[in-house]
């Protein structure tokens, strides 16, 4: 995944900027990105603060992990099964 040019407290900046009352056009034009790039960040941050972000990050790292690990048991899993030659 890309890493945002943004960090989490930016983002969280932004979007209290906007819900201050800037618009959305000049708060895009302001600090570089696209109204489109603006909605996403603010689906995904809306309503949080810094402790709220840093939490989402710190999960969303341990889910990638938890993931990875599942994938690795499941492949180990296949390939005992053709070894004992079970379908």
């Amino acid at each position: 995944m890309r890493k945002s040019r943004f960090t989490e407290a930016q983002i969280i900046g932004m979007i209290k900027e906007q819900e201050a009352g800037l618009p959305t056009s000049e708060l895009c034009r302001k600090h570089g990105l696209s109204p489109a790039t603006f909605y996403k960040l603010k689906a995904k941050y809306g309503g949080m603060d810094l402790s709220d972000a840093n939490r989402l990050k710190q999960l969303e790292a341990e889910n990638a992990k938890l993931k990875r690990l599942v994938a690795d048991v499941m492949l180990d899993n296949v390939v005992l099964k053709d070894l004992l030659g079970k379908p």
